[in-house]
């Protein structure tokens, strides 16, 4: 195959990878103008590669050596083999195209080595720096490939990143308990006297509910201070957190009464191509 023929497998590649797997921020990108998608689908099959591999092995060792390379490739070390990685391919093309700095994606990495581990979150505190570090990360560099890096945008995408994050952790309990793994902080748990052997056995107590309902407030209280922050950046820039128009969606339906945390509760695609379009044509995207 020739180099030419291989930049739209990689572009395919990509897309397909994000669609599958992470079909909110694939939408999107839908909405984004075409010159910039492909760096927005080129980073978030990144964010894919690298969230999956916690799935992918039965052992931290063979996660540790994925994150490994792609420290490496951060780093220059890795050249060749990164050719025929398509990601890896895509990636760098959109570091190249738009001047996206390294640091984040290699931080980003770093803090995902937490999801090898069965350690439970320590404090809210633990948990927001992980999420500044993963969620918030992505929604920057997102903003930085639709126009100039500027304060505001980090500061949108910091307080964006988290209440995405949050919303994650709550959507993914019951995954995450099945696998005895604890993102809901020890510290919030502890003062409202859950224990998380309770949670791991998928008892839905009200001590639970409370802990859910204070983390369901702090990503309220993110997503608030998020939209208020989309004023001060421009207009080309906003479809980068048109994700958040999903985020309010979920939180409605996660604080909905009654809800069974332990009980999957997935949205569909189309649901989610609505609410994305219709943030998209809101004054606060478009104003």
């Amino acid at each position: 195959m020739s180099s030419a023929a291989r930049p739209p497998d990689s572009v395919a590649f990509c897309a397909d990878l994000v669609r599958s797997h992470d079909f909110p921020r694939y939408a999107a990108t839908l909405f984004a103008p075409a010159a910039e998608r492909r760096a927005l689908l080129a980073l978030y099959a990144f964010n894919v590669e690298i969230v999956r591999v916690r799935d992918q092995v039965s052992q931290p060792l063979p996660g540790e050596i994925r994150f490994q390379w792609w420290t490496d490739l951060f780093s220059g070390l890795v050249h060749g083999s990164a050719e025929g990685n398509p990601v890896a391919a895509e990636l760098l093309r959109a570091i190249r195209d738009f001047d996206l700095p390294v640091e984040p994606l290699s931080l980003l990495v770093d803090e995902h080595q937490f999801d090898l581990y069965n350690d439970p979150m320590p404090t809210l505190t633990a948990l927001e720096g992980y999420l500044d570090a993963t969620c918030s990360a992505l929604f920057g560099l997102v903003a930085q490939v639709l126009g100039p890096p500027s304060e505001a945008a980090q500061h949108l995408a910091r307080h964006a990143g988290l209440a995405q994050g949050i919303v994650q952790v709550i959507t993914n309990l019951p995954r995450d308990a099945s696998h005895r793994q604890l993102f809901l902080p020890q510290q919030v748990l502890a003062s409202h006297g859950c224990q998380m052997e309770d949670v791991f056995a998928g008892k839905d107590t009200p001590s639970l509910r409370a802990v859910l309902e204070q983390l369901v407030g702090e990503a309220q209280q993110h997503l608030t201070t998020a939209l208020s922050l989309l004023a001060q950046v421009p207009v080309a820039v906003r479809p980068a957190f048109l994700p958040l128009s999903q985020v309010k969606a979920d939180l409605k339906r996660l604080s909905h009464p009654g809800r069974n945390p332990f009980a999957p509760q997935p949205t569909s695609r189309l649901s989610t191509l609505w609410t994305l379009w219709r943030a998209s044509r809101s004054r606060e995207f478009t104003k």
